[in-house]
C-alpha cells in the first residue's frame, strides 16, 4: 500500500521495512500493520489536534504530570506555546502509560519507539497470527466469561497497583490472543493518587466488564469488585496478588440525626452572636481608651 506521509519517517529510519495494512481509523488516531524485519507491529498514528474528534474531559488530565512550572503555566493560559505543550502531553500519556504498565507486568502491547506522533508497538495476534478480535466480536461460554472476567479484574489490580486506572475500559477496549484478554488504548489514563475522579472510574472501569462478562455468566452481575479493590488501595492493602472476594460491605450504620443537627444548631448560635456583637460595635469605653493611648503615643 501507499506509505502514509506520517510514516515515511520510520521507514527512512530503518525502524519500518513496510506497511503491510491500515488496520483502523479512531477518534484520535490511526492504526496500521506494519513489518519489521520479520516480525509484524502496529504503527499508532496519533491525530493532530485540529483533526480529532477526541475530546479531553478535564477530570481525565487531572493529576497528571508536566516537565516543569512554565509548562503548567502555558498550558493554563492556552497560549501558543501552551497549547502545543497539551499537545505533547496528551500524546505522551499513552506511551507513558503503555511503558509503564508493561513493566508492571500488565498485559498490553509491548511499545517498542515514539517517534513524532508515531507509537509502535506489538501486534496481539490470535492463533493463527492474524490480528487478535476485540472481545466484542467474540462469543463466549459462561465458563469463558467467567475465566476472562477474572483475569481482566486482575490486570486491573495490577494498574492500579503501578498507580493508574485505565478511565475506558469496555469489551472494546480488550484484545483476545491465545493466552486471553490484553489491554488497549490508554490515551485517557487517569492517575489514581492525583485525581479526584479516580475511584470512581476505577468503578466505572469495573462495572463495565461485570455488565458484560454477566451477560454470558448471570452470576458475575452479584459481584463487586470495584468498591473491593479501591477499598483496599485506599486502606494500602492492595497487592499484585491480593486475594479478592467480589464482595463488599456497604457502611450501613445509621447517622445520629439528633446528635448531628445539636452540632449544626451550635455553630448557627455561635455565628449569630459573632454577627450580633459586630453590629453592636465596640463595647463602651473602648473607643475612649484608645483614644487615650493615641494622645500619649502623639506626646512621645
Amino acid at each position: 500500500m501507499k506509505i502514509p506521509k506520517r510514516l515515511q519517517p520510520l521507514i527512512d529510519d530503518g525502524m519500518i521495512d513496510e506497511v503491510v495494512s491500515q488496520l483502523m481509523s479512531g477518534k484520535e488516531a490511526q492504526v496500521f500493520v506494519v513489518r519489521c524485519g520479520d516480525e509484524r507491529r502496529c504503527a499508532k498514528v496519533f491525530k493532530e489536534a485540529k483533526q480529532r474528534s477526541f475530546k479531553q474531559a478535564v477530570q481525565y488530565q487531572e493529576g497528571r504530570k508536566v516537565r516543569n512550572s512554565r509548562q503548567g503555566r502555558a498550558m493554563a493560559k492556552k497560549s501558543r506555546y501552551g497549547q502545543k505543550e497539551h499537545e505533547q502531553a496528551w500524546l505522551n500519556a499513552e506511551v507513558d502509560a503503555l511503558y509503564r504498565l508493561a513493566q508492571a507486568g500488565v498485559r498490553v502491547p509491548q511499545p517498542h519507539g515514539f517517534v513524532d506522533g508515531v507509537l509502535l508497538m506489538e501486534m496481539i495476534q490470535d492463533a493463527d497470527g492474524q490480528v487478535a478480535p476485540r472481545l466484542d466480536e467474540i462469543t463466549l461460554s459462561a465458563e469463558q466469561a467467567r475465566d476472562y472476567h477474572a483475569q481482566l479484574v486482575r490486570e486491573v489490580v495490577r494498574m492500579l497497583c503501578a498507580g493508574l486506572i485505565h478511565g475506558d475500559l469496555s469489551e472494546f477496549n480488550v484484545l483476545i490472543d491465545p493466552r486471553g484478554p490484553v489491554v488497549i488504548d490508554l490515551p485517557q489514563a487517569v492517575d489514581a493518587a492525583g485525581n479526584n475522579s479516580a475511584e470512581a472510574m476505577l468503578e466505572r472501569d469495573v462495572d463495565n466488564l461485570r455488565r458484560y462478562f454477566g451477560r454470558f455468566a448471570p452470576d458475575l452481575l452479584g459481584t463487586d469488585y470495584g468498591k473491593e479493590i479501591w477499598a483496599l488501595y485506599e486502606s494500602g492493602d492492595l497487592h499484585p496478588d491480593s486475594e479478592l472476594t467480589g464482595c463488599f460491605a456497604h457502611d450501613t450504620s445509621r447517622v445520629e440525626v439528633d446528635d448531628l443537627l445539636a452540632v449544626i444548631e451550635d455553630v448557627r448560635d455561635e455565628e449569630a452572636e459573632r454577627q450580633a456583637a459586630r453590629s453592636r460595635g465596640p463595647e463602651p469605653g473602648v473607643e475612649e481608651a484608645a483614644e487615650e493611648w493615641r494622645e500619649t503615643q502623639r506626646d512621645r
